[in-house]
């Protein structure tokens, strides 16, 4: 009785410390589906809401880069022909954390209000439409280098307005 019992209790233990390993392991490798997406630049970025915010995390040895593209983007939406670009524009600004990223990263943040509803907000887009191709695939190398895990897109809607 007491050995069957000890041998249930183990078998218990084992799954349970089983099932704590998996989940363990899977959320060690979450991370590596962004950095994977931030190797391929998205077709599209829209958003359908009222603003948006992307979350860049950089390399700290990469953040020149990283700036330099987005002064090239933000080149390209200022000579950009296109109202669409050009009301892009209006909304959006690039923030630079002052507090770490965790261990090997610098933060920056996209935060775009009033968000162009269904404007295409894909940096390589918007860098293919402002430059030259042999350009564009320098910069797009340089950006997509930059990222320790990819980005985070988070779309947002008003839900209390405090001025008002």
């Amino acid at each position: 009785m007491l050995r069957s019992s000890v041998s249930a209790l183990v078998g218990r233990r084992s799954l349970l410390a089983g099932i704590l390993l998996v989940s363990v392991l899977g959320a060690q490798q979450a991370p590596a589906a962004p950095a994977a997406a931030a190797a391929q630049a998205p077709t599209t970025l829209k958003f359908g809401h009222d603003a948006a915010m992307v979350l860049h995390f950089i390399k700290p040895d990469k953040v020149a880069d990283f700036e330099m593209v987005m002064a090239k983007c933000k080149e390209a939406l200022l000579k950009s022909t296109k109202a669409e670009r050009k009301g892009q524009g209006t909304g959006w600004k690039l923030f630079k954390s002052q507090d770490p990223a965790g261990p090997n990263g610098v933060l920056y943040v996209f935060f775009i209000d009033p968000v162009m509803k269904d404007a295409d907000y894909s940096v390589a887009n918007i860098l293919a439409e402002g430059f030259p191709p042999a350009e564009v695939n320098s910069l797009y190398e340089k950006y997509r280098d930059a990222y320790t895990s990819g980005q985070n897109i988070v779309n947002l809607s008003v839900s209390s307005d405090f001025g008002k």
